[in-house]
C-alpha cells in the first residue's frame, strides 16, 4: 500500500469517527447519562461491534466525547481571557463562560461528570471518577499556565499558579454543579459572588514583564 492510499484510507477513518462522535453527542443531548452504546449505535446506523471497533468500550467513547467537549470549552475560555477588556471584566467573563456552557448543554455535562446518574441502565463497571477527574486536572493545567504566563506571583510563581489554576478549576466545578442542580440564584449573581471570591489577591497581582498582561 502506498502512501496515498494509507493517507486516503486515515481521511476516511477519521470522517468516520467524527461522524460517530457527533451521533454520540445527538444521544447524549437526548437522554443525558442514560446515554448508552446500543443508542449510539443505533443512531449512527451501525452495530454495536461496530462501534467498539473504533472505541473499545463506553470508557473509549467517553474520552473521544470529552477530549471534543473540554477543547472546545478551554477554546471558549481561552477567547474570554484574551478578550480586549481590563482584568475585572476578563475574570467574570470567564466565569461566565464556564457557566454558560454548563447552562446550554446540561445533559452532556452530567454525561460527562456524573454518568451514575443513568442508574439501572448505566454500564456496569464505569468509574465515572477514573474519567472526570483527568478533565478537571486538565483544566486545572491549562488555567495554571495561563496564571504563570500573565501574572507575577513572585519567585514561586510556578508553584502558586498551579495552586491557584487547580484551584479556581475546583471551584468553578464545585460551584457550577450546584448551581446547574439547584438554581439559587442567577447566572450572573454567581458569576458576581466567584469574581468577588477571587478578586482580592487577584487585583493585587501585578502582570508577569514580557508576558501578554492579565
Amino acid at each position: 500500500m502506498d502512501t496515498t492510499q494509507r493517507t486516503e484510507q486515515q481521511r476516511a477513518a477519521d470522517r468516520r469517527r467524527r461522524e460517530l462522535l457527533e451521533a454520540a453527542d445527538r444521544v447524549v443531548l437526548r437522554d443525558g447519562p442514560q446515554a448508552s452504546m446500543n443508542a449510539i449505535a443505533a443512531e449512527a446506523g451501525i452495530t454495536k461491534p461496530i462501534l467498539y471497533r473504533h472505541f473499545g468500550d463506553k470508557s473509549g467513547l467517553y474520552a473521544a466525547l470529552a477530549k471534543r467537549h473540554t477543547d472546545a470549552l478551554l477554546n471558549s475560555l481561552r477567547a474570554a481571557l484574551d478578550a480586549p477588556a481590563d482584568r475585572r471584566d476578563r475574570v467574570e467573563a470567564t466565569l461566565d463562560t464556564y457557566l454558560a456552557a454548563i447552562e446550554a448543554r446540561p445533559q452532556v455535562y452530567r454525561f460527562l461528570m456524573h454518568p451514575a446518574d443513568g442508574g439501572a441502565s448505566a454500564d456496569q463497571g464505569f468509574d465515572v471518577g477514573k474519567h472526570s477527574a483527568p478533565l478537571l486536572r486538565r483544566m486545572g493545567e491549562e488555567l495554571a499556565q495561563v496564571i504563570e504566563d500573565r501574572v507575577d506571583l513572585g519567585p514561586e510563581s510556578q508553584r502558586l499558579a498551579r495552586v491557584w489554576g487547580h484551584g479556581i478549576v475546583g471551584m468553578m466545578h464545585a460551584a457550577g454543579d450546584w448551581w446547574l442542580g439547584e438554581r439559587p440564584c442567577s447566572r450572573a449573581e454567581l458569576v458576581r459572588s466567584l469574581a468577588d471570591l477571587l478578586w482580592g489577591r487577584l487585583a493585587a497581582a501585578g502582570d508577569r514583564i514580557g508576558g501578554p498582561g492579565f
